[in-house]
């Protein structure tokens, strides 16, 4: 690539995670302020400052990738500081996508009518098992990423990027296969919070039919609380899935760019891509939130006046 695309496109990936950072550090300090505040802090809240954190950090190394492979590309290739970043991608990547799902499974036993013994008991204990179910979330994804530095070896990158000969093509092929098997692996792991999060969506639509066929027959209308709860709630899984799906296509793209030499392009646009998902979700998750929206709504106020010089 000509020097001008190289800095063409690290000018739109530092422009898409500063938005994305920032609108996750927003709403990483509004719970944080309301947790000194109140001393307490709700489950919601719990679940999008532990997802709004995951994100920045994974935003972060989408970043220092994207910027290590423009800038030095010797080091991006066999520098064994690249197993440190594979290693904290990958964990990030995967909060980011537990998180997610919690809060999935969040909306649904919130909002969700069920009359199943096992899904009351659950609805009833669902504040206390926030906690628990985050600090597994953790466990989880550092067991899967852990994989990751045990079977990148120092001699893989060099392998596969530079093609030279280390002993042996048949260990150059060991890597390549095991690299490639982890690989694999790992994004088949993607589909589980993937496959949660859809089944908590699809629960929820037949809560919903269930819901307005109750209100249709006793005739009281259809805007009610509960309705409202339901829509808000399907539109945050649904945006979820949505940019999730992109973000799987693009980070395929990057994790793949291993066996695919002079492929540098395909992977900065995979990584372009793929910091739309964490940037788009949390300004959806802000609008979608009142104490979230109200709070950017005063920041936006205080910016106006600023800049006109006058009060909010």
């Amino acid at each position: 690539m000509s020097y001008k695309m190289h800095t063409t496109l690290m000018l739109v990936a530092i422009g898409e995670a500063l938005v994305g950072i920032s609108g996750n550090t927003f709403i990483a300090l509004v719970n944080f302020m309301g947790w000194i505040k109140s001393k307490k802090i709700a489950s919601m809240d719990s679940i999008l400052t532990s997802l709004a954190m995951s994100r920045i950090g994974l935003q972060c190394i989408i970043l220092l990738d994207c910027f290590i492979m423009v800038q030095y590309p010797d080091t991006y290739n066999i520098g064994k500081e690249m197993r440190i970043i594979d290693f904290f991608w990958t964990l990030t990547n995967h909060l980011s996508v537990w998180f997610a799902t919690c809060l999935s499974i969040f909306y649904f036993f919130k909002i969700a009518n069920f009359f199943h013994p096992l899904f009351l008991w659950i609805k009833r204990r669902i504040d206390k098992l926030i906690l628990r179910t985050l600090l597994l979330c953790c466990v989880l994804s550092l067991c899967f990423s852990l994989p990751v530095t045990e079977n990148l070896n120092d001699d893989f990158r060099r392998c596969v990027k530079t093609k030279e000969r280390i002993n042996s093509t048949l260990r150059c092929k060991v890597n390549i296969a095991g690299h490639a098997s982890v690989k694999v692996n790992l994004n088949l792991v993607m589909l589980l919070p993937f496959s949660v999060s859809l089944l908590s969506f699809l629960l929820l639509i037949l809560s919903l039919w269930r819901h307005t066929r109750q209100m249709q027959l006793h005739a009281t209308g259809y805007k009610d609380p509960s309705t409202t709860a339901h829509i808000r709630a399907m539109k945050a899984v649904i945006s979820f899935l949505v940019l999730f799906i992109a973000y799987c296509l693009a980070f395929l793209i990057a994790t793949s760019s291993y066996f695919m030499p002079e492929s540098e392009l395909a992977v900065i646009w995979g990584e372009l891509i793929a910091l739309i998902y964490p940037s788009g979700h949390s300004f959806i998750l802000i609008l979608g939130n009142s104490k979230l929206r109200q709070a950017s709504a005063r920041v936006l106020c205080k910016v106006k006046a600023m800049l006109k010089g006058r009060n909010c």
